[in-house]
């Protein structure tokens, strides 16, 4: 059968060309397509897209559309720019006027385009019958005949029997949906369940739940309480730009402090001046003495005997003191709601609440009941028809609860999702779901700004989104999903010119314009009570989303299951993780399986001995273990919602070794620097490193001075380690995936790789080492062009080090001859050439690499020659800024600078005039062009209390 394919009318930016752009050929469809055919339905006209307003680096000369619209995670928005060529999105970048992102991205929105393209997708309706766990295909005539069968049922009694689960979500459309719904089924709940959702959320003056944000750029000190605002969160690439921002504007020293006090190592506390390892339950007691010495009225005072503790909690207490309004504390999910509450009042203690710190109403709405109260309903017999619009409870929900076997006894169950998952497995019909970039919607970001979220492509599939889903089902005469969110968003008289004015600018700018929720105050509140002491010599388990896989929700991204956790550098799967103290104590070491017990379930998992991991606890990271979801996910490492407790943050854990041992694949074998200035540290007092003198060398020298001389600086001291350089050059330059076997042999492909290094011995106690992201250096006494004997890697006018792919002979001296140890080899044919839709997501600007070529980075060439180009069509000469590579793009706190050397006012310039500069393995006189500033370090004398 001929591929389908959908058009997309675009609305070419100002001065560009109107073309209609078409897709290139999706899937084959096999059952999928003899369902649509047999279904005879036609979709209607996705209608207009608007192009962002401003486009990204040389991308406005009409080769590349960029459109403004957002990346939707846990309900929130995060602002991009899709790039599309030939109508094929591409690339994702972040866009500058949404206030989540600012420009910057992260390792999830990076590789969300890798999934619109995923092959796993559902892409037709499928239905069970009774009693089977075969799905057959279906049409979507004939779902919708079925639910005009069962919604005459409901109607007539109301709705009894009717419940709807909600996955986390922040769309103003969905909820007047739902409002509507209710109205026509006054007698139907709404449950919500998000496995990753805030805990202990504050309670307004107004009685609403309330969200807390901060402010990280009016904060002299930042204190998390086993909280990570570098990584996961709605805010988090805010969090970070904010804090850079800051430290780069500060003077040498006077950057923000941060103070960490966590269970689990995270970005944020590897980036801390000062950090201290607790479990849990100790960071319940640090809080409760906080508050007491600060005068929070309601604190208890809990003793502590450890002198080492006891000297941090008293440079805590100074720096407190000291910043005052300025000081803004953050509370992880594992912590009690007493300590939530603590801190709240802390806040309005130092006058931190406006300044630091504000509270709106949350985005989310008010609480809903959650998966217990509709299993228990469930068991009681009160459903009869279940509508899950997205989500996949049936896996992440906790174990105890049993929520598939629950869902198998509903008898009319609808999954609405993208991929048929476990949830779809359990239901009666299940709904592919259009991807967010095929579909229409909004939603919030994390301080409330709305987003208008608009279609890049048409949909691949037959799918719908939730709103078209929910028009149908409600049998509302508007069911296309643009006229749904424009009729959402026109306001009551208002005029059509006004309303397409508003339109267009929402739709090109990616956010509407002055939609951030107010400030409102906080209700006075007694304090929970304090939770039951700790019981001695008892393991706590501490539930943590992966760093690459989430909550599950990424589980089938390849890009994703790939990358290298920050602090273990495991790929493919995850571990149970506890300090070296806790390991000795059962005399367990790194790969050993034990069978963890906890909530009345039992799991077999591989540990991981982290040495800056607290004593006492251990970390057992979600989103692995899928058992469907696609043919990535599956069986990869273990599911930890099966030893979650429904209703709290932690649980007590046993462990019992098998005699069993496993290896990881990971990417970097050691972390630690063996005595080598690798990634180098300078204290804030004299924030020097002394030049090394240029060695004599045997390479001739270079002649002339070349019109551009391309170079990078990367800053150690505002790289947080979050891996979105990596995903970003991945997804720029068609880097393959290889799988977990050929990681393990040393064989993982990605051009720019972020090293960790543990503390050295006689560090800071806590301290957490520092990450050092490495690409090619483009040497100028470049190794490996001088081992070459075909020609292969040379060096250009403009000093790149080029990898000419067809000389390659695949002899492997140049990587032999690297010191860097930045060039990979296609070992076997790693690009999929067999998968269409994996080809339709490759950059037609960057060569898909063969068996037997060498690869590595090439600082993004392309963009180079593209800026060259558009600079000779204007006429105006390059300036610094017109060439922004991937990884410098996507980085949240601007830690990568890239520009010309020729230039004297250009950025790299003057990074490379810091005193903190630096090349690596400088004595080695490879003269790289790609060189370092050191990390900056507190001097302890100076910080004391």
């Amino acid at each position: 059968m001929k591929p389908i394919q959908r058009v997309i009318e675009i609305v070419p930016a100002q001065g560009a060309a109107r073309d209609g752009l078409t897709r290139r050929q999706a899937l084959s469809w096999m059952a999928a397509s003899m369902a649509l055919a047999s279904a005879g339905c036609t979709r209607p006209d996705p209608g207009e897209a608007h192009p962002f307003v401003r486009m990204p680096e040389a991308g406005y000369g009409g080769e590349a559309l960029y459109y403004a619209t957002s990346f939707v995670r846990d309900g929130f928005a995060h602002g991009v720019l899709v790039g599309t060529r030939e109508g094929r999105p591409v690339k994702v970048e972040g866009n500058p006027l949404h206030p989540a992102s600012l420009g910057r991205s992260d390792v999830f929105a990076q590789a969300s385009v890798l999934g619109l393209w995923d092959p796993d997708r559902s892409q037709v309706v499928l239905q069970r019958g009774a009693g089977t766990d075969a799905a057959m295909p279906s049409t979507w005539s004939s779902f919708d005949a079925a639910w005009q069968r069962r919604a005459q049922d409901l109607r007539a009694r109301q709705g009894a029997g009717l419940r709807v689960l909600l996955p986390a979500s922040t769309s103003p459309t969905l909820q007047a949906q739902l409002m509507t719904l209710k109205a026509r089924f006054p007698e139907a709940q709404l449950h919500r369940h998000a496995p990753l959702a805030a805990a202990h959320a504050p309670v307004l003056a107004s009685g609403h739940v309330g969200r807390a944000v901060p402010a990280f750029s009016r904060a002299a000190l930042v204190v998390a309480f086993d909280a990570d605002p570098f990584s996961g969160g709605a805010d988090s690439v805010r969090c970070a730009a904010d804090w850079a921002s800051a430290r780069e504007a500060a003077p040498s020293g006077g950057a923000t402090r941060l103070i960490a006090i966590e269970t689990t190592p995270g970005l944020f506390g590897a980036r801390a001046d000062d950090r201290l390892a607790l479990p849990p339950a100790a960071i319940d007691a640090v809080i409760e003495r906080l508050a007491l010495a600060c005068g929070v009225p309601g604190a208890g005072n809990i003793a502590m005997a450890d002198p080492h503790q006891a000297a941090f909690e008293k440079r805590l207490l100074a720096a407190v003191r000291a910043a005052g309004p300025d000081t803004l504390c953050l509370a992880g999910p594992a912590l009690a709601e007493r300590s939530h509450a603590l801190l709240h009042a802390l806040h309005r203690r130092l006058g931190a609440v406006g300044h630091t710190v504000r509270y709106i109403a949350t985005p989310e709405g008010d609480a809903l009941p959650g998966l217990l109260a509709l299993r228990e309903a469930i068991e009681r017999g009160e459903v009869d028809t279940l509508l899950i619009l997205g989500g996949n409870p049936a896996y992440d929900a906790p174990g105890a609860l049993r929520i598939g076997d629950a869902l198998s006894r509903v008898p009319f169950s609808v999954h609405l999702g993208l991929h048929a998952d476990e949830t779809a497995q359990c239901c009666r019909w299940h709904l592919p779901m259009s991807h967010i970039y095929e579909q229409w919607s909004d939603a919030r970001a994390f301080d409330g700004t709305a987003s208008l979220i608009q279609p890049v492509i048409a949909p691949l599939y037959d799918t719908r989104s939730v709103h078209e889903l929910l028009a149908s089902m409600l049998d509302d005469e508007t069911r296309n999903g643009r006229e749904l969110l424009r009729r959402q968003w026109r306001r009551e008289g208002q005029d059509s010119a006004g309303f397409e004015a508003f339109w267009r600018a929402s739709l090109r700018s990616g956010v509407v314009d002055g939609s951030a929720f107010a400030d409102e105050a906080l209700a006075e509140a007694s304090l929970p009570p304090a939770h039951p002491a700790h019981e001695a010599g008892t393991l706590t388990a501490v539930f943590v989303p992966d760093a690459a896989t989430a909550d599950g929700s990424f589980a089938n991204n390849g890009w994703l299951q790939e990358l290298p956790r920050p602090f273990t550098q495991i790929t493919w799967g995850n571990a149970l993780h506890f300090g070296p103290g806790t390991a000795a104590s059962l005399g367990l070491r790194s790969g050993d399986v034990v069978r963890a017990s906890a909530a009345g379930q039992t799991v077999e998992v591989p540990v991981w001995v982290q040495s800056t991991h607290a004593e006492g606890a251990a970390t057992l990271p979600l989103g692995n273990g899928r058992k469907a979801g696609g043919t990535v996910a599956r069986g990869i490492g273990f599911d930890a919602y099966a030893l979650r407790p429904d209703g709290q943050a932690t649980v007590q854990l046993t462990l019992k070794p098998t005699g069993r041992h496993v290896d990881f694949a990971r990417t970097q074998l050691t972390l630690s620097q063996e005595d080598r200035e690798l990634a180098r540290t300078v204290l804030a007092s004299r924030p020097i490193i002394q030049r090394e003198e240029v060695a004599p060398t045997l390479y001739p020298p270079k002649d002339g001075k070349p019109a551009h001389a391309w170079a990078m600086t990367i800053d150690l001291d505002a790289c947080t380690g979050c891996n979105a350089c990596t995903v970003a050059c991945q997804a720029e330059n068609n880097i393959p995936v290889v799988g977990a076997e050929q990681v393990a042999l040393g064989r993982v492909m990605h051009w720019i790789r972020i090293d960790h290094y543990e503390a050295p011995p006689d560090a800071a106690p806590g301290a957490s080492g520092v990450f050092q992201p490495v690409p090619c250096m483009h040497c100028e006494n470049a190794p490996c062009e001088i081992v070459c004997p075909v020609g292969a890697t040379v060096h250009d006018s403009e000093g790149l080090n080029v990898q000419v792919y067809n000389r390659c002979v695949g002899t492997r001296f140049c990587s032999n001859n690297c010191p860097y140890k930045v060039r990979r080899f296609n070992f076997l044919q790693y690009s999929d050439e067999d998968t269409t839709a994996f080809a339709a997501q490759h950059n037609p600007d960057v060569t898909v690499r063969v068996r037997g070529v060498m690869e590595k980075c090439t600082y993004c060439v392309q963009r180079i020659s593209r800026a060259r180009l558009m600079s000779e069509k204007s006429g105006k000469p390059l300036a610094d800024g017109d060439v922004v590579t991937a990884c410098q793009s996507a980085c949240p706190t601007a830690a990568i600078h890239f520009g010309d050397l020729a230039d004297p006012a250009s950025d790299v310039t003057r990074t490379k005039a810091s005193p903190r500069h630096y090349a690596l393995l400088g004595e080695l006189d490879t003269r790289p062009r790609t060189t370092y500033l050191a990390r900056v370090l507190r001097d302890d004398s100076k910080d004391a209390a």
